[in-house]
């Protein structure tokens, strides 16, 4: 029997520094209202869906940084849209910021989730590749100081869910290679991944015409090379005053894209995966199995950076 699972793109606009996470969960809501009405199984949202982009902002206070995190899920304010998903039969993915607490000390991560049609939560992960710096730059147009407000997460983990192996990942995530091989080699025939992406990149401005392209040909070039489905769901607009990218896109094992979103709002597309699918490329030209050589790929976790000679010496990136 064919497998099929139904999911829905659920691209945000701007969610601005005064909106309540209650009129957020509202649009969250109503967005998943639109895609049961489409014949979703599930709705996939950006990253930090709930809250502006706060590392924007070098914010010294910690009482104000830590307004922007989640210290449990579901909570009161997120609580309504656990309950929508379980009435709809309809499950989510939902990236926000955690605040947890281990070992006595707490801890703030990047974090996504993933709930099936009951409302139960079926995995969670934590942002790996956490991209921007760590001290305040005045110097930028904004900030992007994720490497001072997130720890990074420890490992790419998959879950049974909607009939096949979910893998999980965030923003930054998606362009590494390494995010999409680990959850493939553990079975993933789909992966979903929240993202917020500015037009304008601060260290390197020579990427701001290239943002959409990079996008997309990172997600194509992840979902082709592991043979799996890959939803990549963004937050758009001018947010703060920040444009972001917006091109949310649903990617078929054969790297074609096969729904997207077209504007920079609130937007829900669906898209029809066939997980089936996957065993085209999984059990032919992507055959681990079959073709892999791992004694080859040493370099891969021995080192970190690369190494070269440049400027007339050697160089680790």
């Amino acid at each position: 029997m064919t497998r099929i699972v139904n999911i829905a793109l659920g691209q945000l606009g701007p969610v601005q520094k005064n909106d309540s996470r209650a009129s957020v969960v509202h649009r969250l809501c109503a967005m998943m209202r639109e895609a049961k009405s489409l014949g979703a199984d599930v709705i996939v949202y950006p990253e930090l869906a709930l809250t502006t982009f706060f590392p924007r902002w070098y914010i010294e206070d910690m009482a104000e940084l830590h307004s922007y995190y989640e210290r449990e899920m579901p909570s009161r304010e997120t609580l309504p849209l656990f309950e929508l998903a379980r009435e709809l039969g309809i499950g989510f993915y939902l990236g926000y910021a955690e605040l947890a607490e281990e070992a006595g000390a707490l801890i703030q991560y990047n974090t996504a989730m993933l709930v099936d049609k009951t409302g139960a939560i079926v995995g969670k992960y934590r942002k790996i590749h956490v991209p921007g710096h760590f001290e305040h730059e005045p110097w930028r147009k904004f900030q992007h100081l994720e490497k001072r407000y997130f720890t990074p997460g420890k490992s790419f983990d998959v879950h049974q869910a909607f009939g096949g192996t979910v893998g999980m990942a965030l923003c930054n995530d998606r362009r590494w290679a390494e995010s999409y091989r680990v959850m493939a080699l553990q079975g993933a025939e789909m992966i979903f991944i929240g993202y917020n992406t500015p037009v304008h990149n601060a260290p390197a401005p020579q990427h701001d015409d290239l943002s959409l392209f990079h996008n997309q040909l990172a997600v194509q070039a992840g979902a082709y090379q592991n043979g799996c489905w890959v939803a990549s769901v963004a937050k758009g607009g001018l947010e703060e005053g920040v444009q972001s990218i917006a091109g949310s896109l649903l990617v078929a094992p054969s790297g074609e894209v096969v729904a997207r979103c077209i504007t920079q709002g609130d937007e829900v597309v669906l898209g029809r995966a066939d997980l089936d699918f996957c065993a085209v490329y999984k059990r032919t030209t992507f055959n681990f199995d079959l073709h892999r050589h791992p004694e080859c790929y040493g370099l891969i976790v021995q080192k970190k950076g690369e190494t070269r000679a440049a400027d007339g010496g050697p160089w680790v990136g």
